[in-house]
């Protein structure tokens, strides 16, 4: 199995299967373009991903269920924000579902918008300063 089809699948799991977003909604343009991470498990396995994009958009971020609260997230994250650190971003933005704010805000990241759905999830735009 190759990393796409690696993130393929955690990303089916988590967003299309537990959090119900539409299939439609879940691939786009941007993931060919977008530099990904993936965290992969004593067995090789992978177990969460995420993407950043040339502007500096830090998404898709998602933990397979059974590994969730084990710092896999903060791992995959400290990862992007390397990558935006070596392309010398500015800055870095996500849309954070609201579930996950506190999370992000430890990262040093701070609420630039007001609640807003996406997939039928409530988000809020997030934003760090690199530079």
């Amino acid at each position: 199995m190759d990393c796409k089809d690696q993130l393929s699948d955690i990303r089916r799991q988590v967003f299309i299967c537990e959090q119900n977003v539409p299939e439609e909604l879940e691939w786009d343009e941007f993931d060919s373009q977008a530099q990904h991470v993936i965290a992969l498990n004593s067995q090789k396995k992978a177990v969460a991903t995420g993407r950043i994009k040339a502007d500096g958009h830090i998404g898709r971020m998602a933990v397979l269920k059974s590994y969730r609260q084990q710092g896999i997230g903060s791992k995959i994250l400290l990862a992007l924000l390397d990558i935006a650190h070596d392309k010398k971003l500015e800055s870095v933005y996500l849309h954070a579902q609201t579930s996950a704010i506190v999370f992000y805000e430890k990262f040093g990241f701070s609420c630039s918008s007001e609640e807003f759905l996406d997939a039928g999830i409530p988000h809020k735009s997030m934003y760090k300063n690199i530079i």
